[in-house]
């Protein structure tokens, strides 16, 4: 069941990405913040969509090596996930942060 629960962390973080991205569209159209933001929003839906994709293919790869007594797998989308999360973020403090002195 571990596998299972493993698929559904990466399908509830997909979740939270994409939420975030729609989150990010709300605040900047209620804010003065730059428009900008909106690729940073639709970058964030789409890695979230990605993660939760991507969450089916780890899953398949870890039950095939459990069953076969292999290694298992590095997750291979998570430093893509924490980078894109991570550059999602750096352009959205450098935004704030340009609106907020400008």
């Amino acid at each position: 069941m571990a596998n299972e629960r493993t698929a559904l962390a990466w399908v509830r973080t997909g979740l939270a990405v994409v939420g975030a991205g729609v989150g990010l569209t709300s605040l900047v159209r209620v804010t003065d913040l730059p428009e900008v933001l909106y690729v940073v929003s639709v970058f964030l839906c789409l890695v979230g969509a990605a993660a939760a994709v991507t969450s089916v293919n780890g899953w398949r790869r870890r039950e095939h090596a459990m069953r076969t007594g292999a290694p298992l797998p590095f997750p291979r989308p998570l430093p893509w996930l924490a980078g894109a999360v991570a550059l999602a973020g750096l352009v959205t403090a450098g935004a704030v942060w340009a609106s907020a002195r400008g």
